[in-house]
């Protein structure tokens, strides 16, 4: 068995071109793996490792604007205000057309998460199941929480994040850094990609598996993640005017989910899993007791999740 893509390509969605790869038995259960961010991508492919390749056909692609979907964000800042949850949506259904798939299971990880579920709020038919971790849903509670709030764990880095933003008069920090990324000085926009990274790895330093070093492994890199998650953040992930996710997952009662997340995650605190759980009767919460902003435990969680949510599929 490989852990590499069996098949892989593009599809043409307006202003962008979508990468994405699939894995494992072409006629197996369909898995749909959505990435972190805004802003990450499939990286070095450890999503493909997580499901049997002789059951799963494991769909992976980059969302846009970054990974190898063309162009990257940076490059194409005219078309920013074109890149959305709502376009994000509309490209995941491109590859599903694309590749013939009727339905599948849904699975993301940190923002993965939340596009998953606005994507299972706007196409249910098209899912089989969902299972998340460390789970979110860009709300603006969770978005002041983890640029503003949670600098009271950490007030020294926190103050020279906040500096660093060079916010304007009742600017939020992360208003003003969106501001800076997608602006004509590209200079000043790399000084705040930095800022933004030393941010990051801040507050996800509690994390029980955390390992020091760089986030990024180079200035591209760096600057797709700040300008987009930024851009994300500072419009609330585009889930407004009755499209917050909360308050509408009650729609998704009797399709199976799982919840996925650690106690010790300060970057994304399990309340919203929890408050997710409550609302959409069909779904579970899983809390591992040991792990923050998703790990190994995490992850092997999510691959029983998929087993399980399979398995109803096979006896229904």
């Amino acid at each position: 068995m490989t852990d590499e893509p069996t098949n892989s390509g593009w599809v043409n969605v307006p202003h962008a071109r979508i990468y994405w790869e699939s894995t494992g038995e072409p006629s197996g259960v369909p898995v749909l793996y959505l990435h972190g961010g805004p802003g990450g991508s499939l990286g070095k492919g450890g999503y493909r490792k997580r499901h049997d390749h002789t059951r799963f056909r494991i769909i992976g692609l980059d969302q846009r604007g970054c990974g190898k979907s063309t162009p990257t964000v940076q490059e194409d800042l005219d078309h920013l205000s074109e890149n959305t949850t709502q376009a994000l949506i509309e490209d995941i259904e491109a590859v599903r057309e694309f590749l013939g798939i009727e339905r599948w299971i849904v699975t993301g990880v940190s923002w993965g998460s939340t596009l998953a579920l606005a994507y299972s709020l706007s196409y249910p038919g098209r899912v089989l199941g969902i299972a998340l971790v460390a789970v979110t849903s860009t709300s603006r509670d969770e978005v002041r929480w983890i640029t503003e709030d949670v600098g009271r764990v950490f007030p020294e880095a926190w103050n020279e994040f906040s500096e660093a933003s060079s916010a304007n008069p009742g600017e939020r920090v992360v208003e003003a850094y969106a501001r800076r990324l997608a602006g004509e000085d590209r200079d000043d926009a790399r000084r705040a990609a930095l800022s933004w990274e030393r941010w990051e790895s801040t507050h996800v330093s509690l994390d029980p598996n955390w390992v020091p070093g760089a986030l990024f492994e180079n200035e591209r890199e760096r600057m797709t993640f700040a300008l987009l998650v930024s851009h994300y953040w500072a419009n609330d992930g585009f889930l407004t005017n009755g499209q917050k996710i909360i308050p509408r997952i009650h729609e998704l009662n009797g399709i199976p989910g799982y919840l996925i997340h650690g106690r010790r995650d300060i970057s994304g605190p399990a309340a919203t899993a929890w408050q997710l759980q409550r609302r959409w009767q069909s779904s579970q919460l899983v809390i591992i007791e040991d792990e923050g902003h998703g790990g190994p435990a995490s992850m092997a969680a999510l691959s029983e999740a998929v087993e399980e949510i399979a398995a109803m599929i096979t006896t229904a």
